[in-house]
């Protein structure tokens, strides 16, 4: 690792003001991922701003019914929280598929959302990599490029997003709150990753002042028809080949209000609303399902050898709708 040198911010002004002053800088908090970053001297931050010591721990109800998710929290307590559990069940399944129990006890809410991508060339230094050094060339796409995007890609890059929390947190359209030099804004989660485009080196909107601060989970938890599926290459702490978080509201058969999102596939949580509303109004039906999930992949492009992705997300879209609609149904 380079040299770097370090300090624990006290208050939110005081993280906001060191990061600003050093274009190097970095929050830390678990560590998870910017750790490995700086072990495979892909990122080489030469001042580190713990931030762990913030206020920014705490999950708690807010006013307009729905829970907010202190930035600090870590996976684990999210996960396991009792309301987190009983209103955002998928959020807290999405959570537990994601890593293992040692990371999830040490990564934070915010740092899940900042994750950088698993791709292969992305951590080779040795090889091009337009995210890690714009402007080289993409590796991926003539390479290797099993675990890489079908949707959302460009020809400067088609790494894939790695969280699963991210993913239920797009269907549940959840909003991050952050802090800078401007004061506090909000982000919209659909609005808060990016598509790689000519840019694909700036993962989010978040700007280099800003700290996330905490994550708004909406009123509505769609904890009565919902899954998460994610297919990946063994049963424990491998990052998704597909994964789906579908959200239904239902009246009898009648699917009423839709939500999906799907990881594994795109720079970015993907969410085809097109195709979410296909199935409003209508019965929860195999042949209905089956549709949307031919909607979702409308478009997608596979590069050799992750091809095999586009059938495996359409047929993840309709099991995953159909493990939602069935539900609290009586056997």
């Amino acid at each position: 690792m380079n040299r770097f040198s370090y300090i624990a911010a006290a208050d939110i002004p005081g993280a906001v003001k060191e990061v600003s002053l050093n274009g190097g800088a970095k929050f830390i908090a678990g560590g998870t991922n910017l750790i490995d970053l700086m072990k495979e001297n892909v990122a080489r931050p030469n001042r580190l701003i713990d931030i762990t010591r913030l206020p920014l721990n705490r999950i708690e109800n807010i006013g307009d019914g729905g829970l907010r998710l202190g930035a600090l929290v870590t996976n684990a307590d999210t996960a396991y929280n009792a309301e987190v559990a009983r209103r955002y069940p998928m959020l807290s399944r999405a959570i537990l598929a994601g890593a293992s129990a040692q990371l999830r006890n040490m990564a934070t809410n915010g740092g899940n959302l900042l994750q950088r991508t698993r791709c292969y060339y992305f951590y080779d230094t040795a090889t091009p990599c337009n995210k890690r050094d714009p402007g080289v060339g993409c590796s991926a796409i003539n390479g290797f490029n099993r675990i890489h995007a079908i949707l959302g890609t460009s020809d400067q890059c088609i790494a894939v997003h790695p969280s699963d929390m991210c993913v239920a947190l797009a269907a549940l359209e959840a909003v991050v709150h952050v802090t800078g030099n401007d004061g506090e804004r909000t982000i919209p989660l659909a609005d808060f990753h990016r598509l790689p485009g000519d840019t694909p080196q700036i993962d989010t909107n978040l700007h280099p002042d800003e700290i996330i601060t905490s994550i708004d989970l909406p009123p509505r938890g769609f904890a009565a028809h919902y899954a998460y599926l994610k297919v990946r290459d063994r049963a424990s702490y491998a990052f998704a080949l597909v994964s789906v978080a579908a959200a239904l509201e239902m009246d009898g058969e009648t699917i009423t209000d839709t939500r999906l999102a799907l990881g594994g596939v795109a720079h970015k949580p993907w969410r085809n609303r097109d195709a979410e509303a296909m199935l409003n109004g209508i019965k929860a039906t195999k042949d209905h399902f089956e549709a949307v999930g031919e909607a979702v992949i409308r478009g997608a492009q596979g590069f050799g050898n992750n091809t095999f992705k586009i059938e495996l997300a359409r047929r993840a879209v309709v099991r995953a709708l159909q493990h939602a609609a069935q539900m609290g149904r009586k056997s």
